[in-house]
């Protein structure tokens, strides 16, 4: 699922005050960290994952991995953010506007 421009606006004006949920630390992105916010995303559909100072990995890097093991589109990255957003299969929470 691609999220179109209208979405994405959407989604990054939910996520605004969102706290982060994850922080991934100096080890980096580890299959624990995944498993977290897989968690996180099924719980709550939209996330916010904060890359620490001194976290190795680059952001872009860290939101494409994520993005394709818990199948979640990335909403936005900024800074050292990233806010993913995966649709609840049976019960979603969010409901995103239709059109461009």
């Amino acid at each position: 699922m691609d999220l179109t421009g209208k979405q994405r606006r959407h989604l990054r004006a939910l996520g605004h005050h969102l706290d982060p949920v994850v922080q991934l630390g100096k080890a980096g992105l580890t299959d624990g960290v995944v498993a977290a916010v897989e968690a996180a995303v099924e719980r709550h559909e939209l996330v916010k994952v904060r890359l620490g100072t001194e976290c190795p990995d680059d952001l872009g890097d860290v939101a494409d991995a994520l993005s394709e093991r818990l199948h979640a589109e990335v909403a936005q990255t900024l800074g050292r953010t990233i806010l993913l957003y995966r649709r609840h299969p049976k019960e979603p929470k969010i409901k995103l506007p239709t059109g461009s």
